[in-house]
């Protein structure tokens, strides 16, 4: 897809990887509303950024664990763009809980989490369905996680949420083809604020750790899962129900020698 002259929603778009994917579809020429649920100034700053670069963006107040959001959310941009081609499913939320503690697992986390992460994702793309039809080239892009495919991760129901995104997309692709394209990205350790906020005086270890067992050498930026989503958006029209995985090859690590045997 050409995104020039096409409009987008970003989900949770206030900071870390919302941010960055809202930036990079502007640079390409996309107006783009900025989804923030909390973090009014840091939206409005990337909405400005966004202007700056020469497209038209607005940030958008929603909580997407809500369907009343999630369609007021996209009806905010479609009445200041006049169309939309783009949906990207970033928001989440988790709470860090050791898999080991069951017991310290509540119904608050999993109808929180599940809420956010996977009603989100599903409410979303319901309200922009008729939208993203009528411009003939849709894509959806949801942002999933290794922990939905590893099984480890920040707690047992934000694995599992993440589980749901992956086949939540593959559904969801066979629903809405082949007007609309849907793939999701996994990241892996992402550098930055929220997993600072998570892990706390655990976060450089745990950094550390993967970079040395990553075939790649090193953890993912905001930036380079922006990118991957980029590339489900603009890449070959012939892709969907896909997940990209993007970790720098820590679930292949750790890199070998000689035979390659683990």
């Amino acid at each position: 897809m050409e995104i020039k002259g096409k409009a987008a929603v970003v989900t949770g778009a206030s900071r870390g990887v919302g941010r960055a994917t809202a930036l990079m579809l502007a640079r390409g020429g996309c107006d783009v509303a900025v989804n923030y649920s909390r973090s009014r100034a840091e939206a409005e700053a990337v909405a400005a950024e966004a202007r700056a670069l020469g497209v038209r963006a607005i940030a958008v107040a929603g909580d997407v664990a809500r369907d009343a959001d999630c369609r007021a959310i996209v009806a905010a941009a479609v009445r200041e763009f006049g169309r939309l081609d783009i949906l990207v499913n970033n928001a989440g939320t988790t709470r860090f809980i050791a898999h080991s503690q069951l017991e310290e697992v509540t119904d608050a986390d999993w109808e929180n989490i599940f809420g956010v992460n996977v009603k989100g994702v599903f409410q979303c793309a319901r309200a922009a369905r008729p939208h993203l039809e009528a411009s003939g080239q849709g894509a959806i892009v949801n942002v999933a996680s290794v922990a939905g495919i590893a099984g480890t991760g920040s707690s047992i129901p934000y694995c599992a949420s993440k589980a749901a995104v992956i086949n939540l997309t593959i559904s969801l692709a066979r629903v809405l083809g082949p007007k609309v394209r849907v793939n999701a990205v996994a990241p892996g350790f992402i550098a930055g604020e929220w997993l600072q906020k998570g892990l706390g005086d655990a976060y450089e270890d745990s950094k550390a750790a993967r970079e040395r067992v990553a075939v790649l050498g090193k953890v993912c930026r905001p930036e380079d899962i922006a990118a991957a989503i980029m590339s489900f958006i603009t890449g070959s029209d012939l892709v969907t129900g896909q997940t990209l995985v993007v970790d720098g090859g820590t679930m292949i690590g750790p890199k070998t020698e000689g035979v390659g045997v683990r």
